[in-house]
């Protein structure tokens, strides 16, 4: 048995994301119990050039989402970021993952060494759909979702690595 595109993207992208909400969770009740004021820690960053949490949970979904239509030649569903709250970002998450599911498996499959290309402000990089994903879209991904973790951790979140990994999962 192979593993196919869709294989190692929107399962993989789901069960992240599913787990991005989890430690979300879990930073809005550490927040209540603290009496830490929410906003200090979603518009935290880990520099002041990087994207806030919010930012990286945004961009996180829209990686996800983006992947399926670069390989796919899906629909696009555009997501406008306005989040400003957990209850925002629990919302986004959930319309991504809505989108995710609908993504048919046959869109996916067979399609490794069709061109992908991103476009960019000054050039194009064009991928076959398995280089696209393997070196660009599931570490892009992963960059985004590790971020958004790394700024609950440097703001004190007592999240740690099977919060990461299991979310709401036990194994």
């Amino acid at each position: 048995m192979t593993l196919s595109l869709y294989d190692v993207s929107i399962p993989v992208f789901s069960r992240a994301l599913q787990n991005m909400s989890a430690f979300l969770e879990k930073a809005r009740t550490w927040a209540d119990e603290t009496g830490l004021e929410h906003d200090e820690i979603l518009t935290a960053s880990l520099y002041p050039e990087m994207p806030s949490l919010i930012g990286q949970v945004q961009h996180a979904c829209d990686a996800a989402r983006l992947t399926a239509v670069r390989v796919a030649a899906i629909e696009p569903l555009d997501i406008p970021a306005t989040e400003k709250t957990f209850d925002d970002l629990e919302a986004r998450i959930v319309r991504t993952l809505g989108y995710l599911d609908a993504v048919p498996r046959d869109a996916m499959d067979g399609r490794e060494d069709t061109k992908v290309v991103l476009t960019r402000p000054d050039h194009e990089v064009t991928f076959t759909a398995r280089d696209y994903m393997l070196s660009f879209a599931l570490p892009n991904f992963f960059f985004h979702v590790a971020m958004a973790f790394a700024v609950l951790r440097h703001n004190g979140v007592p999240v740690s690595k099977p919060d990461f990994i299991s979310g709401r999962y036990t194994e």
